[in-house]
């Protein structure tokens, strides 16, 4: 226990590292954007052709990706019902702020850190299928309903998709590792000096973005959707590890994946549909202080 109790005490020094270098001027807060491109177009894909590479999959753990899918598609429904007499405009902002899952920047350093390369290939997975929901699914949703004009467009998502390279990583590795087929050592070794350091900087990515708006009439709205996010969340992390015929590993990672944080683009998305982004910024930062508790908790125990 007192390992991961260190090791989950040093990702959250780095966060804090990030955050008082932002506060001191070491870091400006635009430089969110460019250490996100480093963390989601360089280290987690080469975190994601390291853990993949030499891999072979069973096409039962195909399943991990629809339950990525569902776990968001049922997240929008409770968004949807959880507002349902606060009008279009509270309806569309819970649907945008409690469905989707933080995995590449958050849950996956948690994976690499404790649950090893299957535990890695078991999280990617899942985050195939919540990339639909994080990418613009939950989005156009959202849109639709404060609109009001009943009218879904698959095109934004599939945009957004085809430009996702973690995405597009997931989709090539996983077919490797179905056809029991491998990179070149060179290309691997290469891709895991990079991974190795994914860790560390979306930990201090996480510290610099991190940031708590709002005002205090909303605190009412912040408890609402994160105790029932969480609440959602725990109940899916209990059944996966309990009930699903999956190896051990597997349902760890399950775990760490139902408890993540909300998906780090909610904001953004929200500030698009002209929605009440410091509101937006204050759930998504303080569901990564639940997430960090939960997650340490959780391993603590399953390990």
């Amino acid at each position: 226990m007192g390992e991961i109790l260190v090791h989950a005490g040093c990702f959250v020094g780095i966060i804090l590292l990030g955050y008082v270098l932002r506060n001191i001027g070491f870091f400006a807060e635009d430089d969110f954007h460019v250490l996100s491109k480093i963390v989601v177009k360089i280290t987690l894909t080469a975190a994601i052709i390291t853990n993949f590479s030499g891999r072979e999959m069973e096409t039962s753990m195909l399943l991990l990706m629809v339950m990525g899918f569902l776990f968001g598609v049922f997240m929008i429904g409770v968004g949807a019902v959880l507002y349902r007499k606060r009008g279009r405009e509270h309806q569309s902002f819970a649907i945008l702020n409690i469905s989707g899952c933080n995995i590449g920047n958050f849950a996956m350093p948690f994976a690499q850190g404790f649950l090893g390369p299957v535990g890695v290939m078991a999280v990617s997975l899942f985050d195939c299928g919540n990339s639909f929901i994080c990418m613009g699914g939950s989005c156009s949703v959202a849109d639709m309903v404060k609109s009001g004009n009943g009218k879904f467009d698959f095109r934004p998502i599939f945009k957004r998709l085809s430009k996702s390279i973690p995405l597009l990583t997931y989709v090539f590795m996983t077919i490797l590792a179905f056809c029991h087929l491998s990179l070149p050592q060179p290309i691997i070794e290469y891709a895991g000096i990079i991974g190795n350091a994914n860790v560390f900087m979306a930990m201090l990515m996480i510290g610099v973005g991190f940031h708590l708006s709002g005002d205090r009439e909303q605190i009412g709205d912040i408890v609402k959707i994160l105790s029932t996010r969480y609440l959602v969340g725990i109940l899916f992390a209990l059944a996966s590890y309990f009930f699903l015929p999956f190896p051990l590993e597997y349902r760890q990672a399950l775990v760490i994946t139902f408890l993540a944080p909300i998906a780090s683009i909610a904001p953004a998305f929200t500030a698009e549909l002209k929605g009440d982004f410091g509101l937006s910024s204050a759930v998504n930062s303080l569901s990564i202080l639940i997430s960090i508790v939960l997650i340490t908790v959780a391993l603590v125990v399953m390990l």
